[in-house]
């Protein structure tokens, strides 16, 4: 799953110890613009995190992840794990459906010539 999203918030770093040694998750709340506002809760784990920590609500980010349900004690949990993260700069967001070029876009035309002549008779 890929999105593009605005940081919302970043929570507080989560750390443990498992059997396969020393974790560290870090959860970064992003908004989803569109019709109807999303917000998506993303972990980031490992040397990820730290990149994650360093995040400030409003940074426009696109985040490539991997969603994932499973189950525990006839519960269900989902959990959103992010595998990419890509900063992007300050009004490079993707135009949304419907978007218009800007005007400047296009080169301006240059005026018919004067010596052609209308052979149309309306």
């Amino acid at each position: 799953m890929e999105f593009e999203g605005t940081v919302v918030s970043v929570l507080p770093v989560v750390k443990g110890t498992s059997a396969r040694g020393e974790w560290m998750k870090q959860e970064v709340i992003f908004d989803q613009p569109g019709e109807f506002n999303r917000k998506v809760c993303v972990g980031f784990w490992g040397d990820k995190a730290q990149e994650a920590g360093t995040l400030r609500p409003g940074e426009v980010v696109a985040v490539s992840a991997n969603v994932e349900s499973r189950e525990y004690n006839g519960r269900w949990y989902t959990e959103v794990r992010a595998w990419r993260m890509t900063r992007k700069a300050a009004g490079e967001t993707a135009p949304g459906p419907g978007a218009l070029p800007p005007l400047d876009a296009f080169a301006p035309e240059e005026p018919a010539a004067s010596k052609e002549v209308d052979d149309l008779p309306f």
